[in-house]
């Protein structure tokens, strides 16, 4: 999915600095979710002409963050992008008119967005909020001549949570194409976990299987989930006890402790370098299955608030009898 940062949604509507800069981390939360799932956020160059307050250029109101902040956003809108207008990548013909909400759109981040998806390409917004734009999907219309098939109406779907776009993101499937693919996405996206730096190692020189693959995502993605699931007194939310009974508990389930008789024969293989100090080993018995392959990944156990969930292996079966 490609996302655009919606410009028209800054439209001096910030009473001051501080609420301006809430609306700028949580865009930049946003950004940072689209990162980790690999999902381009295309922003314009003009945006830094944009005035969020009243009389008040975006830079000059950024240049009142704090200096990490400053850098980490004029970079992305001077230098990284990636820009949709940029004369490369242009989809869509200047000439054309995409109009939104009564106001031509066809040279802003709504209009290419339009463009793409009436094209096939999954799109959608980013917008400031709070702002005109505070509602969800967006409906731009190309219009065109009769002779051309007439007007294509086309709803956006309009980001404002990074919460929101992470669940989403959660269920689409990773674009994964080998084991080196499996590595990379999951590394990035799922920043609960702890990986070993040789974890992975063990599935070099095998046949790779996409739905090997994605299963170890999903499971990836419980443990991630779960290790995020503790209240302030560092006890388990009802959500993080509903993942465990689902996928923990029963004969089915996607992740068990190894046998007493596992753990003696195969104790030795069962323990791995500590990935934080090298002067120590981890005992982790505990693993997730994946059943085409007969794949297992090795984690840390117990997952508890505020400590480091280690994936430590994944590859075959460790306790083949």
């Amino acid at each position: 999915m490609e996302l655009f940062v919606n410009e028209l949604s800054l439209h001096e509507q910030f009473p001051d600095i501080d609420s301006f800069h809430r609306a700028v981390k949580r865009l930049m939360e946003i950004r940072s979710v689209a990162l980790r799932f690999d999902c381009v956020l295309n922003c314009d160059q003009t945006l830094l002409n944009a005035k969020p307050l009243s009389n008040t250029l975006m830079q000059p109101a950024i240049a009142r963050f704090s200096l990490d902040e400053r850098r980490t956003i004029l970079s992305w809108l001077t230098h990284e992008g990636p820009f949709w207008n940029d004369s490369n990548r242009l989809r869509h013909d200047p000439s054309e008119y995409l109009e939104c909400r009564d106001i031509p759109v066809t040279d802003t981040g709504i209009g290419e967005a339009a463009y793409e998806g009436l094209q096939g390409i999954e799109s959608g917004l980013v917008s400031f909020t709070p702002s005109d734009w505070d509602f969800s999907p967006v409906m731009v219309s190309w219009r065109r001549d009769v002779d051309e098939g007439g007007d294509l109406n086309i709803n956006l779907e309009n980001w404002r949570d990074a919460a929101l776009l992470e669940a989403e993101l959660r269920k689409r499937p990773a674009r994964i194409i080998s084991w080196d693919d499996l590595q990379k996405i999951s590394i990035n996206r799922f920043k609960s976990l702890t990986f070993a730096n040789d974890c992975f190692r063990p599935l070099a020189g095998r046949p790779f299987a996409d739905c090997s693959a994605k299963h170890i995502v999903k499971l990836f993605d419980v443990l991630d989930r779960l290790a995020q699931c503790f209240d302030s007194n560092g006890q388990r939310t009802p959500e993080g006890q509903r993942i465990y009974q689902d996928h923990f508990t029963g004969d089915s389930a996607w992740f068990s402790d190894s046998s007493d008789k596992e753990k003696r024969d195969f104790r030795d293989d069962l323990i791995f370098p500590h990935p934080d100090n090298v002067q120590k080993t981890l005992f982790c018995p505990w693993h997730g299955k994946e059943r085409h392959l007969v794949l297992r990944l090795h984690f840390s156990w117990p997952i508890q608030a505020n400590q480091p969930v280690y994936i430590v292996y994944v590859g075959p079966k460790i306790t083949k009898r």
